[in-house]
């Protein structure tokens, strides 16, 4: 009778056991459920804005930088430098003095012209007087018509002497005038090719030195005979600007005006030469330089513009991602006028002030959520 009612218990004990463990395991606090996953924050992009700019409208070409005047000096006489009186590479102003020829064989030239003229003037005096006094003596019989004709002759043959020696004297002074080399423009002065002491000829074809005129200066280039027709037609409505660009397109060297359109087209490679004028008060242009040139043909006022990484090329054209209010993107198709230095100009399709994405575009779709950032900050990476 004991051994049943123990195990009666046993049994009960169990049961319970197994009811705790099974509301145990089944009834935990609400408050111990998985959270929902929090709402995606947006695909992260660059952001910018559609901005109204003035962009002008222009052709490239590689131009070559000359000098203004370019002038090689030479000596105009014989003889031997006696001084040189610049410094290689300084300014000068025209009439400057620059080389010195020795001046006394030239002096010595003048003297005896002069020298020789005197000699004539004393005879045509003596000559003059004869004929007064032959003139009279004709007239009493006393000299005959032939000595007062040849007296005559004797005159005018002095006279033309005398004109003769005043062209030597003339000539002798050039030529001593030509022994001190001046500069004959304002310009910067090359390296001096002949030193004090040696002798130089006007036959030489070397040159002493070379001066330059750098304000203003000219910078040629040439474009396809295609656009000569575009040029005429912007120059018509006035003078057309040259920007001159260095060797990166990106450093504006110079701004100048166009002022030489040559008057035929190469035939042999289709284009046609062109000059611009540029003041160069900086000296920024140096002869002999390439520069990239852009030539203004117009300018168009208020367009539209984004940087060009904003436009995309898709299987149906371009478009770009406008970013709405709500941080969505609309996918909208775009017309782009020209791109140039990394600016899109854009011809239909968005509006000075809108939001657009810059970049990030790979991950986005139409309707998709963004979280932007402005340019710089590195948001789309």
């Amino acid at each position: 009778m004991r051994k049943p009612l123990i195990a009666a218990m046993a049994v009960l004990a169990l049961s319970g056991a197994a009811s705790v463990a099974y509301f145990s395991r089944h009834s935990a606090p609400a408050a111990e459920a998985p959270a929902p996953a929090p709402a995606s924050p947006g695909v992260p992009v660059t952001a910018g804005t559609v901005a109204a700019a003035d962009i002008p409208v222009f052709l490239n070409a590689l131009g070559t930088v000359q000098a203004f005047n370019n002038v090689t000096i030479k000596s105009r006489v014989d003889g031997q430098i006696v001084k040189v009186a610049f410094k290689e590479g300084q300014d000068v102003k025209a009439g400057a003095p620059l080389i010195q020829i020795d001046p006394r064989p030239f002096q010595t030239a003048v003297e005896q012209a002069q020298a020789a003229k005197e000699k004539d003037q004393a005879q045509l005096t003596m000559a003059q007087q004869d004929l007064a006094r032959y003139s009279e003596l004709m007239a009493s019989g006393y000299k005959s018509r032939q000595t007062l004709e040849q007296t005559q002759a004797q005159v005018a043959q002095l006279q033309a002497s005398l004109r003769g020696d005043e062209a030597q004297i003339n000539a002798a002074r050039l030529n001593l005038d030509y022994s001190e080399i001046r500069a004959p423009i304002d310009g910067r002065l090359g390296t001096r090719l002949v030193d004090a002491g040696n002798m130089v000829r006007a036959t030489d074809a070397a040159g002493l030195v070379t001066i330059s005129q750098l304000k203003p200066i000219f910078v040629s280039f040439t474009l396809p005979q295609e656009n000569l027709h575009k040029i005429h037609e912007k120059q018509a409505g006035g003078e057309l600007r040259v920007l001159a660009y260095g060797s990166d397109n990106k450093t504006q060297l110079a701004d100048g005006k166009l002022t030489v359109i040559d008057n035929a087209i190469d035939q042999a490679t289709g284009t046609i030469r062109l000059k611009a004028t540029f003041a160069n008060a900086d000296e920024r242009l140096w002869p002999g330089e390439f520069v990239n040139v852009r030539l203004i043909l117009m300018t168009r006022r208020g367009v539209p513009t984004v940087p060009a990484q904003t436009v995309q090329d898709g299987p149906t054209g371009r478009y770009a991602y406008v970013i709405k209010p709500d941080n969505t993107v609309e996918r909208r198709e775009v017309e782009v006028a020209v791109v140039q230095d990394g600016v899109a100009v854009i011809a239909k399709g968005l509006s000075p002030g809108e939001n657009v994405v810059v970049e990030g575009q790979y991950r986005l779709t139409n309707g998709a959520r963004v979280r932007s950032a402005p340019p710089g900050t590195g948001a789309a990476g």
